[in-house]
């Protein structure tokens, strides 16, 4: 399996793009500036997901669903939040195609339009304020912490898989509190969950801080964000959260009885992380050879790859890998055994380099008389022998170590990247 990327010293851009493609990522769709996510890239954000949905249950956030379809009425109740989305939002004007009667094909009926426009989500605060008005009535209904896990466009012209598409992938928090104080806490809150996610998670080393008044969130008083430096040494805006104030509690008419028998607006936070965390990933880790995942959200953290000339040898090898293969599960490592026939196994090497696996373990004849197999990292490209009964232990320690090296590698990196201006 041939590579043939393009540099990144060459041309960065195209690398990227390259890579995303032939590591069997995603793909762009017949919907222009819409990407196909391919079983392989979903199997990460898949991974990334899972860690994020565990971390905002273990702080008391809970899952729901809100419409796709929002009413055109709802943006302009808060001037700002619609300022800040118009130019990006698809509208739904009507509900129903027919039969051109010229044969012409299918057409939108006229007789169908809408009464009122429908906005295609870019963000779900309108909508979900709108349903808490229904939900908070006391400050006992409070602090209401939900997620939603979906879908949103933001119609845009230039587009990169991963990086900015019209339709992605994301997650949206949104929290009501009774006092400000509360309110801004949570927010702080969801940028060091972010940041510890990205950090732990990704190996990707972030800087945090606050957005200036320009660019914060349409609708917001404060927008926390963590950003990570990519190899191109330009910053990526990793995740925001955001301190709604009461813009939207007044906007929505969403008032709670306080202790004191008071009528009052609660306090608001907004924050999300996206598909674009795998454009970061990417970027921060992959070389010219293809993909470097960390272990821990990587979909294979371990491939076996046979070596053999006949049926004999690949029996007695397989019956090495099955075993490998087992013994490597029950300590809780995701391995996959390859044994298709229709790929030579230097095919296989490249394939798995490209797609980042982590470990890479051969088995041929020869390790199968020594009880040994061939151990190759992703993350430094170099290969020893290891004794099979220590494969477990070894491989355990590397998933571990290579985590840590390739955090290390993007400090060091920014480091080197980075003037301090009190210097300059």
């Amino acid at each position: 399996m041939g590579k043939n990327l393009t540099t990144r010293s060459e041309d960065y851009s195209k690398w990227y793009n390259e890579l995303v493609i032939k590591a069997d990522l995603a793909e762009n769709s017949g919907v222009r500036g819409c990407m196909v996510i391919k079983p392989y890239g979903y199997g990460i954000w898949e991974k990334m997901q899972a860690e994020l949905d565990r971390m905002f249950k273990e702080t008391g956030h809970q899952n729901a669903y809100f419409p796709l379809f929002i009413p055109k009425s709802y943006f302009s109740k808060e001037a700002s939040h619609v300022d800040g989305f118009a130019k990006e939002c698809a509208v739904v004007t009507h509900y129903r195609l027919k039969n051109d009667e010229d044969g012409n094909g299918i057409v939108v009926d006229p007789d169908a339009k809408l009464e009122e426009e429908l906005i295609v989500r870019p963000t779900s605060e309108t909508i979900i304020w709108d349903t808490y008005r229904k939900w908070v009535q006391s400050y006992r209904d409070l602090p209401l912490l939900i997620n939603q896990w979906a879908n949103v466009v933001r119609w845009e012209m230039r587009t990169r898989l991963f990086l900015r598409t019209s339709e992605f992938l994301w997650q949206e928090g949104h929290t009501a509190h009774a006092t400000e104080k509360e309110a801004i806490a949570e927010a702080e809150q969801m940028m060091n969950i972010y940041a510890d996610f990205v950090e732990n998670y990704m190996a990707v080393p972030v800087i945090k801080g606050l957005k200036t008044e320009s660019e914060r969130f349409a609708g917001a008083l404060e927008t926390y964000c963590i950003e990570a430096l990519m190899q191109d040494g330009k910053a990526l805006q990793a995740g925001t959260s955001h301190f709604l104030g009461q813009n939207f509690a007044k906007a929505f008419d969403v008032k709670f009885a306080s202790k004191e028998g008071k009528q009052e607006y609660v306090w608001a936070t907004s924050w999300g992380v996206s598909t674009r965390l795998m454009g970061a990933l990417i970027m921060t880790h992959s070389d010219d050879n293809g993909l470097v995942l960390p272990p821990k959200l990587a979909p294979d953290q371990v491939v076996i790859v046979p070596i053999y000339r006949n049926d004999e040898q690949f029996d007695a090898v397989s019956e090495v890998a099955n075993q490998l293969q087992a013994k490597l599960r029950a300590a809780g490592i995701r391995v996959k055994f390859d044994n298709r026939d229709t790929h030579k196994p230097g095919w296989k090497f490249n394939e798995y380099e490209l797609k980042g696996v982590p470990v890479r373990i051969a088995i041929g004849p020869k390790d199968v008389e020594k009880g040994t197999v061939e151990l190759a990292r992703r993350d430094t490209l170099t290969k020893e022998f290891v004794n099979q009964d220590e494969v477990v232990d070894t491989v355990s320690g590397l998933m571990t170590e290579i985590q840590n090296n390739l955090y290390v590698k993007a400090v060091d990196y920014r480091t080197e990247h980075t003037l301090s201006l009190i210097h300059i």
